[in-house]
């Protein structure tokens, strides 16, 4: 035990000295809080003004201006032709695009439908489309609908937008509950799993290889036993791992919740938040943000955190020590993808699976893949979020730790006799028969 601690402390040490591993800690909170706040930022940025010429011959869109980002510009008709509108979009750069609504020989809403039409520079911004299309579409129907003696004031006021309530009745204390929140939840803590499993396997993967290349294992099997360096590799890599990741973690939440602070402060109060009042005078914004918050107070998060890091450690010394056999098995990274390609099928099963596991969480194939230790890192992780039976959640912990074992001791059979092979390409059947070779 002493001679792994030591292997321990050498990979641990050998890694987070490197300038790489300072670079990427420091620079990954960064990119990470980028991400979480740049939708939000793009959101809140105005949209480009566009300028629409308009030749409206039936009148139909009484003269609106549209909106802030579209606006429209009407030319006259008896003044104005296609062509004319046509020219000006060509050669006039202050109008985005030309639209042309025909009148036809009588007012045939049917004919004017299919007949509108677009003139432009290039292709026109899908959202411009939907934009105008969307107006038009109520003009028409509006004027149908006064053709036929109906008030459009009357089919507008009978609208009604319905709003339905989840009560969650699993429990003898009843609660309000969403979906939405613990789909964020759980696909984020699943493509972490996936994320980090990738990262740090194939961290001990290149670290077996470039030992084995540069011979620095013959020196180092003199003194300890394959399967203690095999360990020692895998859990110091692990080490790094956490490190890294508690270090992320900290100081993203200080970056997004600093950022936050400044350029939201002047937007919402965090009194009014609390007490649930208005937010930058839309209570629609205000009610949906209490809402949420109110959702993800209903998730347990001690229990997804404490079986996150359970995951994340078993995941990765099931495919870390799958990795480590590969890496001992070949001679460079080029040869190892023959090997890595299989290892890594189920994990990208599991990514495939994901968005299935957010609509439907407790199918018959989702139960399953969350058993079973190759995916049940990711899968199980995506489920936990909307309530997973503590039967189901055990059973899977203990097969993951049951398929751990196996894989250490699959990895160590393959590492013992591949640690000291070279110029040649294994195949699946060597590979076999090195679990069964005795010394």
């Amino acid at each position: 035990m002493g001679k792994i601690a030591i292997i321990i402390r050498r990979e641990y040490l050998s890694r987070v000295r490197k300038k790489s591993f300072l670079i990427l800690t420091l620079v990954g909170p960064i990119l990470f809080a980028i991400l979480a706040i740049a939708p939000s930022a793009i959101m809140l940025l105005p949209d480009e003004e566009r300028i629409i010429l308009v030749l409206d011959q039936p009148n139909l869109m009484d003269q609106n201006k549209g909106s802030d980002e579209v606006q429209f510009q009407y030319a006259n008709p008896d003044k104005y032709t296609v062509d004319k509108i046509k020219e000006m979009v060509r050669t006039d750069e202050k109008f985005y695009a030309a639209l042309f609504v025909p009148s036809g020989e009588s007012w045939d809403p049917d004919f004017i439908s299919k007949n509108i039409t677009f003139f432009s520079r290039g292709d026109v911004n899908v959202q411009v489309q939907s934009f105008v299309s969307s107006f038009l579409q109520k003009q028409i129907t509006n004027e149908k609908l006064r053709v036929m003696g109906v008030d459009p004031e009357l089919i507008s006021g009978a609208k009604t937008n319905v709003s339905i309530r989840n009560i969650d009745v699993s429990k003898e204390e009843e609660s309000e509950t969403s979906a939405g929140p613990k789909m964020a939840v759980g696909f984020l803590s699943g493509f972490l799993i996936y994320f980090f499993i990738f990262i740090y396997g194939s961290m001990v993967m290149r670290s077996v290889i470039e030992e084995k290349t540069n011979r620095i294992v013959e020196v180092i099997i003199s003194s300890v036993k394959p399967f203690q360096l095999l360990m020692g590799k895998i859990a110091g890599v692990a080490l790094v791992g956490i490190t890294q990741f508690a270090i992320w973690v900290v100081l993203t939440s200080g970056i997004v919740f600093a950022v936050s602070a400044i350029f939201l402060g002047n937007m919402v109060d965090p009194e009014s938040l609390i007490a649930g009042q208005n937010l930058g005078g839309d209570d629609e914004i205000s009610a949906a943000v209490i809402t949420g918050l109110d959702y993800l107070g209903m998730i347990n998060f001690p229990l997804i955190i404490s079986c996150f890091l359970f995951y994340f450690i078993g995941g990765y010394l099931l495919y870390g020590s799958f990795m480590a056999a590969v890496g001992s098995a070949v001679d460079s990274e080029t040869d190892a993808q023959q090997f890595v390609l299989p290892v890594s099928i189920p994990l990208i099963l599991s990514i495939i699976v994901l968005m299935r596991i957010m609509t439907n969480p407790d199918s018959t194939l989702i139960t399953v893949l969350s058993m079973v230790p190759l995916t049940s890192p990711i899968i199980m992780m995506a489920r936990l979020p909307f309530g997973v039976p503590i039967p189901e959640l055990l059973l899977s912990m203990a097969l993951l730790i049951g398929a751990i074992l196996l894989s250490v001791w699959i990895a160590g059979k393959i590492y013992r006799t591949g640690i000291l092979m070279y110029g040649k390409k294994p195949t699946f059947k060597e590979l076999y028969k090195w679990l069964f070779f005795r010394e």
